[in-house]
């Protein structure tokens, strides 16, 4: 492509996915691109990609149709960045990204391009799904245990799940919901009772027990725990916001108040959901 054709195609609004790759291949030129982009490399992508997928996800918790346009054009930007340095390297490239979910795709949907049966339920399709993941795992020729595979960088509590649904497929589970609150009490107990005498390294240690028994709770219960957890965000911010706002009209600030004062308008804010609700 020439610079004058590339010119016009960066600058073409119905250029589509090629004016993008196209951009971008601008942007990464080592002579005529852009400085900060050319320094970049794979790490120091990586936490903008993660950060433009939560930015997705904040959008659609908050229904806010018309930021997620946006919001979903940033992530697609992140998949072409990492595409075009790939490329760059020798690696893969954009196409070739393309070609491999849709192959992805159409494997693991039998029942839409193929001939199986679509007269199952969305448990059933999701056991196939897992089925179809575990035949690609075997026929990749590699010993893999049952744990491999489960990302490094993912969230901390959606690895936690993960990590327990590839445990509970091979049986390693508990029976049910009792148990898993049976121990959620134990591991809190321990918590509570050796804080004075444990290290700050075992402290740590229990939390983090605590919080992993937590997380299979939410998976017996069949609850997303991000989004369970979003959502106590937002009610929490919405109630703090309600204190401030009572506090502004006594004209005070929190940090003229007292615990006393904001937990009374904390239940003031409370009730008032649920009668609205």
């Amino acid at each position: 492509m020439s610079p004058e054709e590339s010119q016009r195609l960066c600058l073409d609004p119905e250029g589509g996915l090629p004016r993008l790759l196209e951009i971008m291949r601008r942007l990464r030129d080592p002579e005529t691109g852009c400085p900060w982009d050319i320094e970049q490399d794979f790490a120091t992508i990586a936490p903008y990609t993660i950060e433009e997928a939560y930015e997705v996800a904040d959008a659609i918790e908050r229904q806010a149709w018309g930021e997620l346009k946006g919001e979903l054009g940033d992530l697609l930007l992140q998949a072409v960045y990492h595409a075009q340095m790939a490329d760059e390297a020798g690696h893969f490239a954009f196409g070739d990204v393309v070609r491999s979910i849709s192959d992805k795709m159409i494997a693991r949907h039998p029942h839409v391009f193929g001939d199986e049966s679509r007269d199952k339920t969305a448990e059933q399709q999701t056991r196939d799904w897992e089925r179809v993941k575990a035949a690609e795992r075997a026929a990749e020729g590699a010993t893999r245990g049952t744990l491999d595979g489960v990302a490094l960088g993912l969230p901390a509590l959606l690895r936690a799940l993960k990590l327990q649904n590839r445990a509970a497929r091979v049986g390693f589970d508990w029976p049910s919901t009792d148990e898993v609150l049976d121990k959620i009490v134990e591991e809190a107990r321990e918590l509570v009772e050796a804080r004075e005498t444990m290290t700050e390294a075992e402290t740590f240690e229990e939390f983090g027990d605590l919080l992993f028994v937590v997380a299979n709770l939410a998976r017996h219960l069949k609850i997303d725990p991000e989004a369970a957890l979003r959502a106590a965000n937002a009610k929490f911010t919405r109630r703090f916001r309600s204190i401030e706002a009572a506090l502004a009209e006594r004209g005070k600030r929190p940090e003229e108040s007292n615990l006393a004062e904001m937990d009374a308008l904390w239940d003031a804010a409370k009730a008032l959901e649920k009668a609205g609700a």
